[in-house]
């Protein structure tokens, strides 16, 4: 692969493991890889302690060719992407409200934390009503009460 695919090796956000997934993933499409050589490459970009992941996990299999690009992306997820911490990201972006946040910061935090529950910003109305409800103060009830076209927060 030409270019500089990205490089993974740990991290305590679990998005992070997800954006490695989602960019290796682009760049293993742009150049049009089989499912056999992303389960090749992919891998490649590992480093530390994630490398150390995959040896164990490639060792434990036999023949690598048996092991999909589907089964790679689900076991990575699954070491990755703890289920415990992802429930504490869904739960707080639930709770997310402006505080003392600039609105600025709380669109940023907003949009990052919305990445853990899609389903409730599925729909431009759904993210309008969820964004505006976390805003909890005079401008909030203001806003909450106005209809506005579709936009992209």
């Amino acid at each position: 692969m030409k270019g500089h695919p990205p490089v993974f090796t740990h991290s305590v956000d679990p998005m992070d493991a997800e954006d490695w997934l989602r960019a290796i993933e682009r760049e293993l499409d742009v150049a049009q890889c089989t499912d056999q050589e992303k389960v090749l490459y992919g891998p490649h970009q590992l480093r530390g302690a994630a490398q150390q992941w995959w040896e164990s996990y490639r060792l434990a299999h036999n023949n690598l060719n048996t092991i999909t690009w589907q089964e790679f992306t689900e076991r990575f997820r699954a070491h990755h992407v703890p289920a415990g911490v992802m429930s504490l990201k869904k739960e707080e972006f639930l709770a997310l409200t402006r505080g003392a946040m600039y609105v600025a910061e709380y669109r940023d935090k907003f949009l990052r934390l919305s990445r853990y529950r899609p389903e409730e910003v599925d729909t431009d109305p759904k993210k309008q009503y969820r964004f505006l409800k976390g805003l909890v103060d005079p401008l909030g009830y203001q806003l909450m009460n106005h209809t506005f076209p579709k936009r992209r927060i």
